[in-house]
């Protein structure tokens, strides 16, 4: 269930932050909400994941992949053309 939140950030710092989602198409809302929830991940939502840098961390979530993406028949195409 979603709910709203006010919070009070300076123009300049929302400004920015929206041309900042809007460039990679994502909403401004969707960005906040995945920032929140890797700051309050548990410590079981951590395991596995110490040796990850903290831009790598905050990036986790920012990426939708297609639902019928295949990794397997992406990874031979992409080696396919760089090999082949």
């Amino acid at each position: 269930m979603n709910t709203k939140l006010t919070l009070t950030i300076e123009k300049s710092v929302i400004e920015r932050a929206k041309k900042y989602a809007k460039n990679r198409e994502r909403s401004l809302s969707e960005l906040i909400e995945n920032y929140l929830k890797a700051l309050v991940n548990t410590e079981s939502d951590k395991k596995g994941q110490e040796d990850l840098t903290a831009t790598v961390k905050s990036l986790k979530g920012s990426f939708k992949m297609p639902k019928d993406f295949d990794e397997k028949k992406e990874l031979t195409n992409r080696l396919t053309e760089k090999y082949l």
